[in-house]
């Protein structure tokens, strides 16, 4: 009955291949990230008009104790300083 379904509602095939309706782990509010790891905070991307991109910017270990306490354009700011950035692409778990 599944190849049935499937051949019928072929929008469920994204979901269950791609399974980005779920949010693991759950109960966890993404958007404030310094709650799950330290030095991070969210950023949106707008990457082309109607689409944005979620982010989350981690600073190294050792800028840890420089990061503590400073806002969104403390980070922004230590993206454009010239040091590398190492850019992770999760999948498509539907989380960060």
């Amino acid at each position: 009955s599944v190849p049935f379904l499937i051949r019928l509602f072929p929008s469920l095939l994204h979901k269950f291949v791609y399974l980005n309706f779920l949010s693991f782990p759950f109960f966890v509010d993404f958007r404030r990230p310094e709650l799950l790891v330290n030095n991070t905070i969210n950023l949106y991307l707008t990457t082309e008009p109607g689409i944005t991109v979620g982010i989350w910017h981690t600073v190294p270990g050792s800028r840890g104790a420089e990061a503590q306490g400073k806002d969104q354009r403390w980070y922004e700011e230590a993206l454009a300083d010239g040091h590398p950035v190492i850019i992770y692409l999760h999948g498509n778990g539907g989380t960060r």
